[in-house]
């Protein structure tokens, strides 16, 4: 009944959301609205203070929170703390902000324990109990900055007081008391009690009659009893007896003081300084921030000091306008709720994956692999399992990292989806040949494109498994689903959980131990070599050699291409008598014709340029390309890991070539 019941000022969880972890606020009001007035139910809403985690703040302010904190241990000398420890602090802290909310206090889900950081306190102190934390700082949402608390107690070595060494019996102290203190007021002085009274009644007298020739102050207090009141504040009194402790107690002396040549003397307090319009100000802003002046200062009043709002402070305390709303406030607290009893949160939780006795849970939980283990700690049992992160990576945390989740907003040791920062040290080992090391033993590469390639800036990259992975890729392939994910290579794996499997599995999987066969690889550099050999370089054509014409092209039309047709050539620039060189243009000398299209010579970048191994076809390669059809060729593209089937003709066909009116003196040289 206890731990159900909710007061005014206790740090309490809200759940927001069934997968996010929850919020911790501070109960500052419970107030009941009323959803029908005729009746007496209604639903309570909480007035919450707002209190911020690590990730809910930007990196920026991570990093300065991260540099407080170690600023923190070395200051308070704490002991050292292992990593996962100090990952699990950081759940613990808390930022305090003067951000307010109402939320409904059905959503409430328990209390937790927040207190101020001070620096008698040990970190590791916090990991030790449970639901507790603690904050040093201040979050503002709207300017996105952290401040240190105003509030800190001053606890610990540096704020004590360092007490002398006492001193032996009749041995008398060497310090000098005028420059330690100054003194204020004599007891035994000459005179007698009812002498300084009758002092003090003149020096209201002197005040009353300073307030009358005084303009401003004839116009805030306009009535005799007002200016007497305010002659008989504090502030007159301890005029009146710093008058005589410097005259030495003299009353005639005290009295030429009082009223010199110039008037009396006039002393005015805060109270009166202060117009009502500030005082309305003080009172707005004392119901905003309460007793924080640093702030009331710089957001309502900051043409007063420090000093003058707190004197005001204490001197509006004890006047009526005080007790006033003392008075309302205690009447608003009357008819509001001082506690609310919410009863335990037992609906499940959608994000339950196959729950006993009941369905599937929410976000893709029905369709989650056998043999996964929680991502926080590692287990492959639980009597609850709950889906964690996005859908796609199939991520589930057990029954007690799901209420660490939820409660403190981490995972007890740090992954990777959480934001940790996994360190690559493996390195490229060097039997791997990098892809300009490649072209440079090409035979088609000179010693200065060589050098060029050798230049690029482009990285190389290698990914290299483990024997454990390699292992894995055979022992878990129903989890793995290695065709499944050649299909989908934008999905991620996780690997956690497959080498978990893998652990589990192994000692069964050693009875039948797994054949691997060996195949001998070549180097890169002898299949290059190769390479080079079996397809030696194409000579290019000299410019102005007559065109190489095919046979197929007569009974072409002039201005169509086909697939593997060659280019068509310009029949106007045949008829004028212009050579054409290999690439079947016309040749012009330094001179472009209209009909003739502007191409842009691009120039080839060499970090972008293709290997330089090139694959020339024979004869016999180009014959046969002539039996494909058009859909066997889009086929062999597409696929081109498969044979190609080509079926040949039974006999050799004899071609009849029609004979062309040849418009060049030129002969035309036909090729198969």
């Amino acid at each position: 009944m206890a731990a159900n019941m909710y007061r005014v000022g206790d740090y309490v969880y809200f759940e927001n959301s069934s997968s996010n972890p929850y919020l911790i606020r501070r109960i500052e009001e419970l107030n009941k609205i009323m959803v029908n007035p005729m009746t007496a139910n209604g639903n309570v809403e909480a007035k919450v203070v707002c209190l911020f985690r690590r990730r809910d703040i930007s990196g920026n302010l991570n990093t300065l929170a991260d540099s407080n904190a170690r600023d923190f241990e070395e200051e308070s000398k704490q002991p050292t703390v292992s990593e996962q420890q100090k990952h699990q602090l950081k759940h613990r802290e808390l930022f305090l902000s003067r951000q307010f909310e109402s939320l409904p206090a059905t959503h409430i889900r328990g209390k937790c324990n927040v207190t101020l950081l001070n620096e008698t306190d040990v970190l590791a102190g916090y990991l030790e109990k449970e639901e507790c934390f603690f904050y040093s700082l201040v979050f503002d949402p709207v300017q996105k900055t952290l401040l240190a608390d105003q509030g800190e107690i001053r606890v610990g070595s540096k704020y004590q007081a360092e007490i002398p060494d006492k001193l032996a019996e009749g041995e008398t102290h060497t310090r000098i008391q005028e420059k330690l203190e100054t003194k204020v007021w004599d007891p035994d002085n000459q005179l007698k009690d009812p002498q300084i009274d009758q002092f003090l009644v003149v020096a209201r007298a002197v005040g009353t009659f300073a307030r009358a020739l005084d303009c401003s102050s004839s116009i805030r207090q306009p009535s005799l009893h007002m200016s007497a009141a305010a002659a008989s504040r504090d502030i007159t009194l301890f005029h009146a007896m710093d008058t005589l402790q410097k005259n030495g107690y003299d009353l005639a002396k005290a009295m030429s003081t009082l009223v010199p040549q110039g008037g009396p003397v006039l002393c005015r307090d805060e109270m009166e300084e202060w117009s009502a319009s500030e005082a309305m100000l003080f009172e707005e802003a004392l119901e905003k921030y309460g007793k924080d002046f640093n702030d009331i200062r710089q957001d309502f009043l900051p043409w007063k000091s420090l000093a003058s709002v707190v004197q005001f402070y204490y001197m509006w305390k004890t006047t009526d306008r005080y007790i006033q709303q003392k008075r309302l406030k205690a009447a608003e607290a009357d008819s509001k709720l001082k506690q609310v009893y919410i009863p335990t949160y037992t609906k499940p939780n959608p994000n339950q994956i196959m729950a006993p006795g009941n369905k599937p849970g929410m976000n893709g939980a029905a369709g989650f692999q056998k043999g996964l283990s929680c991502e926080s700690c590692h287990t492959a049992q639980s009597a609850q399992w709950y889906a964690w992160g996005p859908p796609n990576m199939q991520c589930r945390l057990c029954a007690s990292c799901w209420i660490y989740w939820k409660k403190y907003g981490g995972l007890k040791t740090p992954t990777q989806l959480e934001g940790a920062a996994r360190s690559v040290s493996e390195s490229t080992p060097r039997g791997h040949m990098t892809r300009q090391e490649v072209q440079g033993l090409s035979p088609f590469t000179t010693s200065g494109g060589r050098a060029k390639l050798l230049a690029k800036n482009r990285q190389t990259f290698i990914l290299q498994t483990t024997k454990l992975t390699r292992i894995a890729r055979r022992v878990c392939t129903d989890i793995l689903q290695p065709r499944r994910a050649a299909r989908r290579p934008y999905a991620s794996i996780n690997a956690n959980a497959v080498k978990a499997e893998c652990m589990i599995r192994l000692p069964k999987a050693t009875k039948a131990p797994i054949k691997n066969r060996s195949i001998p690889r070549p180097p890169l550099a002898t299949i290059v070599k190769e390479l080079a050999i079996q397809a030696p370089l194409k000579l290019k054509a000299p410019r102005g050699a007559p065109t190489p014409i095919n046979r197929n092209q007569a009974n072409q039309p002039r201005g169509g291409s086909g697939l593997l047709g060659k280019r068509p050539f310009d029949s106007s620039s045949q008829a004028a008598g212009l050579p054409f060189p290999t690439n079947g243009r016309p040749f012009t000398s330094g001179m472009r014709t209209t009909s003739q299209s502007v191409i842009k010579r691009q120039k080839v970048n060499q970090g972008d340029a293709p290997n330089p191994v090139v694959f020339v076809a024979t004869k016999d390669t180009r014959a046969l390309r002539k039996h494909l059809t058009q859909s066997e060729m889009r086929r062999a593209a597409r696929k081109p890991h498969l044979p190609v089937r080509v079926k040949l003709p039974l006999g050799p066909r004899t071609l009849v070539l029609p004979t062309l009116p040849s418009s060049t003196s030129e002969p035309i040289v036909l090729e198969d």
